[in-house]
């Protein structure tokens, strides 16, 4: 049976650790042809070898507009064409008060979360236009829906991603691009470590931490890994969404469903505080 993206290319930015080669292993699983645009280009040559054929490799900092458009030309030339545009490339930072970020950080975080997957559509598009349509993905996060879930000007970008995925959307769907957005929660990757300035190694160690601990803090008991985006990604970019534009996706295992007391009875209640027995939580039955 044919895959899912069978005769598709796609192109993702972020595409050789993380999430994006999570994405990548399923994309060509699912039949796709991928160029991974990337920094690391190590990591990016090893994957050239382990998909001879299937996979191309550009290097590609998202900051860099000459090297998106790189990038994305190298679909054309290698595989004949763009179907999807997986604007994955992430960074975050240190949880720091608003007082304390400097100006050139703020310019930083959003040259490549903001800006980064603004131009990858800007040159995706005639691309996709060529081939008839096509779909683009961006990630976003859940720190782009509510306070808390990450730095301030990482959370203030991705919900500017949320955002700006809407609005490319209105435009190009009626040109059969559609744009959709994943808000992940707390996944297992090197992202975490990568925030606090730990070199790549010590970074990537970090993801087992938190794939060993992240069940203990959402509703869903198990960690949130690389291949749970992957599959949304998959869907989003497959014509199995052919009438799904505009929107994102929350893949975080409930997290944001509601304060802890309410999928975990032992969690601490604003509303028994205040009320005491009348909203403590009924005891188990057998």
């Amino acid at each position: 049976m044919a895959g899912r993206l069978e005769g598709k290319v796609a192109v993702i930015t972020g595409g050789v650790s993380g999430i994006g080669l999570g994405t990548l292993e399923l994309f060509v699983a699912e039949g796709a042809r991928v160029v991974a645009a990337d920094i690391q280009d190590e990591k990016g040559a090893m994957l050239e070898q382990r998909f001879p054929g299937r996979v191309r490799y550009a290097h590609c900092d998202v900051t860099q507009e000459a090297q998106i458009a790189a990038a994305l030309q190298l679909a054309v030339s290698e595989f004949g064409g763009l179907d999807v545009l997986f604007n994955n490339a992430g960074i975050s930072d240190s949880m720091r008060a608003i007082a304390e970020v400097e100006a050139e950080r703020w310019s930083w975080i959003y040259d490549v979360l903001v800006r980064g997957p603004a131009l990858g559509m800007k040159h995706a598009v005639p691309l996709m236009l060529a081939r008839g349509g096509g779909a683009i993905v961006n990630t976003a996060s859940i720190a782009g829906l509510q306070a808390g879930w990450g730095p301030i000007a990482y959370s203030s970008a991705k919900a500017a991603v949320i955002h700006m995925t809407k609005c490319a959307a209105a435009q190009l769907s009626p040109q059969k691009i559609r744009v959709n957005a994943i808000c992940p929660g707390l996944i297992a990757t090197s992202i975490f470590g990568a925030s606090l300035g730990l070199p790549r190694a010590v970074a990537d160690q970090m993801a087992a931490h938190v794939a060993d601990n992240a069940a203990k803090v959402q509703p869903v008991p198990k960690a949130g890994l690389p291949d749970d985006i992957a599959q949304a990604a998959l869907y989003l970019a497959s014509d199995a969404s052919a009438f799904v534009t505009g929107t994102h996706l929350v893949v975080d295992g409930g997290i944001t469903v509601g304060p802890r007391h309410s999928w975990d009875s032992s969690g601490p209640s604003p509303f028994a505080d205040l009320f005491g027995d009348a909203f403590a939580a009924p005891a188990a039955t057998s």
